[in-house]
């Protein structure tokens, strides 16, 4: 039975304008999409990231990841640790203060994301495509905006 102090107007109010909806259900499609592309290389979209967070001259600490990110220290300490013992990443004293510890590609982590990455660019030419009612540069300022 209805109750006739949540009709299905609401429901249908939150189907097409919540935009935590939309944004997740998108997410996870573009999540598959790119997990599929990457998955002949034996990582997720989610290791990639990591792995080409990497990708720096100097080191950087799990601090300076997280807000890149979006993750928690908690979660992103446990995927490291991951690639860790893929030998793709690892964890080294920082040079000026040896308390710290700086994040690091192995040349193993380099070669993947060397052949990985064009995997990734292809999969992004094809996404942007699809945005038809928006500029790819636009949508990503959007969601800039709202992070």
């Amino acid at each position: 039975m209805m109750d006739p102090d949540l009709p299905l107007s609401a429901t249908h109010e939150v189907r097409d304008r919540c935009l935590c909806l939309h944004t997740q259900r998108t997410a996870r499609a573009v999540a598959r999409m790119f997990d599929e592309a990457l998955r002949p290389h034996g990582v997720t979209n989610g290791q990639f990231s990591l792995l080409i967070a990497l990708n720096r001259p100097d080191g950087p600490r799990i601090s300076d990841l997280v807000p890149l990110l979006g993750m928690d220290r908690t979660t992103l300490t446990a995927a490291l640790k991951v690639l860790e013992r893929r030998g793709l990443a690892e964890s080294r004293r920082g040079e000026t203060d040896a308390r710290t510890r700086r994040l690091a590609l192995t040349d193993a982590g380099r070669a993947l994301l060397k052949s990985a990455l064009p995997v990734w660019r292809a999969t992004h030419d094809r996404l942007d495509e699809v945005l038809v009612s928006i500029t790819p540069d636009a949508f990503r300022a959007g969601l800039r905006d709202i992070a």
